[in-house]
């Protein structure tokens, strides 16, 4: 069975650069994979996809032989078997908020005896070869996600549930849930009590012997949280990157030529 790019990363020392996908076509999927990330996650919870876009992207981003992962829609044991039997490695779970939902979380990710997954890996058996069944369980790698202020209260046991290897944090919502809404949410957090709860959450994942992860916006605000500690950054993602790049080249014609502002003024993008 191939290894889990994430896994070699980190055991040789070094910080993931970890890059996310949203928008659900295979060329796209593969530009993005050619560019030089260690590893990529298709976003089925929030991207413009389902499983049946997820399963060809992954297909177009084998030869690059970045890292594939995904993230699910939710805590849901037959959709995490699908996305790890269609080729990911590496899974992320959004809203984990307590040690019994971890747990579940990775029983669903694991052969027995560790876990619970159902064996029967149609597309993982090719495109990850032989002995998925005895080796599997030590490639996977299951992210849970905190983002809530339920998440933040339980972190401890969260990070403490045998078969989680780490914690990846939503600064959006977890913003949302600390906040009640006072402050907006968004990524690159620069408020002190953000810094704060997200440096909490390093330092629990990382007294537990677990890695932290954080979805950034820019690679200025990555490359500080790898200084913090962080063991995997995800540094913005396709339909942002695909947005701000047009934006930009709108901005510098309009700037050469005088023609002002018009009705495509970015505001388009999100």
């Amino acid at each position: 069975m191939i290894r889990n790019r994430v896994r070699e990363i980190w055991e040789a020392g070094r910080p993931v650069l970890h890059g996310w996908l949203s928008i659900g076509n295979p060329f796209t999927a593969e530009i993005m994979a050619a560019q030089g990330y260690d590893a990529i996650s298709i976003d089925l919870q929030h991207g413009a996809l389902d499983y049946s876009a997820a399963l060809p992207m992954f297909q177009s981003m084998r030869a690059s032989g970045v890292g594939l992962g995904a993230r699910v829609p939710w805590l849901d044991p037959g959709i995490i078997t699908k996305v790890l039997d269609a080729g990911a490695l590496t899974v992320i779970c959004p809203m984990i908020n307590s040690a019994a939902e971890a747990a579940a979380f990775a029983a669903a990710v694991r052969y027995p005896p560790r876990g619970l997954r159902s064996f029967g890996p149609t597309r993982a058996a090719f495109a990850q070869g032989a002995d998925i069944a005895a080796k599997a369980n030590d490639e996977v790698v299951a992210l849970a996600m905190i983002e809530t202020r339920e998440a933040l209260e339980n972190v401890e046991a969260i990070a403490g549930t045998p078969g989680i290897d780490g914690l990846y944090i939503g600064p959006a919502d977890l913003t949302l849930g600390l906040t009640a809404g006072r402050l907006a949410p968004g990524f690159d957090r620069e408020e002190p009590e953000m810094i704060d709860a997200i440096r909490h959450v390093l330092r629990v994942a990382k007294a537990r012997g677990k890695r932290a992860a954080l979805h950034c916006g820019s690679p200025d605000y990555a490359a500080r949280a790898v200084g913090w500690g962080f063991d995997l950054c995800t540094v913005s993602g396709d339909a942002r990157l695909l947005a701000a790049g047009a934006a930009a080249s709108v901005r510098r014609f309009r700037d050469l030529t005088g023609g002002g502002d018009t009705a495509a003024d970015g505001k388009g993008g999100y």
